[in-house]
């Protein structure tokens, strides 16, 4: 009996998963990790699109699931959400504060290994994951659009640009971008400031480099849902909205659930 129970312990430890991970617990990625939400009552089997989050300066993957407005709003929506956590206390980026001459490839890497990790131990659409941050996670999603546009159907950088200037140029194809960002931010101001031995980026050029990069069209001005917008389309289909709301460096999920929408309604999914 005793023989008998042992390997049934042991057949049921084969057969269980040695990668359980979520919302409070790590899925390591050597020495990184990220955790994951599914929707609330996901069947586990049905792919579901998903809100890839960067946290802000010195934040983490687990600091954004303690968001429960951010979780609960994804489960609504019907997607996961993914919390990434950065290699330092902030993203390893072109430019960064103390990381000056980093070329961005650290996270590159890591978020190409997340998203090819989350694909295989969760149901996640692949062509339905949208890249999103807030702050200093803002700035990496603004990289991540210049590295990596194949990989996310769009972009909504919130409150973040790129550290001192944009890129000249970025890999094609040309992606969708939607940004956020307050009128009045003294922590991330429009025009950037000093920071230590570098600049935060002023967020205009780098709407306009990549409304040239994108042959983004005539704008259109509109007022949705509290923001100020700044919409712009190219022969694509691809969209670049730059949104303004009344206020300083804060944040709202109502920003990321806009930013899908707007996605959404312009075809990219």
């Amino acid at each position: 009996m005793r023989l008998r129970f042992l390997l049934a312990v042991l057949a049921c430890m084969a057969a269980a998963p040695t990668f359980a991970c979520g919302p409070d617990s790590d899925c390591q990625l050597g020495s990184r990790h990220y955790r994951i939400a599914m929707p609330e009552g996901h069947d586990g089997k049905t792919p579901v699109g998903a809100i890839l989050f960067a946290h802000g300066y010195r934040g983490s993957a687990k600091g954004v699931m303690r968001n429960r407005s951010l979780r609960r709003m994804a489960s609504e929506m019907g997607v996961a959400l993914i919390a990434l956590k950065s290699g330092d206390d902030d993203w390893v980026i072109p430019h960064a504060p103390r990381h000056e001459d980093a070329d961005g490839s650290v996270e590159f890497n890591y978020v190409d290994a997340v998203l090819r990790d989350v694909t295989k131990r969760f149901a996640i659409d692949d062509s339905r994951i949208m890249a999103s941050g807030f702050s200093a996670g803002g700035m990496m999603v603004w990289n991540l659009a210049c590295a990596m546009p194949n990989r996310f159907f769009g972009f909504a950088p919130i409150s973040g640009t790129f550290w001192l200037k944009p890129p000249k140029i970025c890999k094609s194809p040309v992606a969708s971008v939607v940004h956020i960002h307050g009128d009045s931010d003294p922590t991330v101001p429009l025009g950037g400031r000093q920071i230590l031995n570098t600049h935060q980026g002023d967020v205009m050029e780098a709407i306009d480099m990549y409304r040239d990069f994108g042959n983004f069209g005539q704008e259109t001005r509109l007022q949705q849902g509290g923001l100020t917008c700044r919409n712009r389309r190219n022969n694509e289909g691809e969209i670049l909205d730059f949104c303004m709301f009344k206020g300083g460096h804060s944040f709202r999920t109502e920003y990321v659930r806009f930013a899908w929408n707007s996605l959404k309604k312009a075809g990219q999914f």
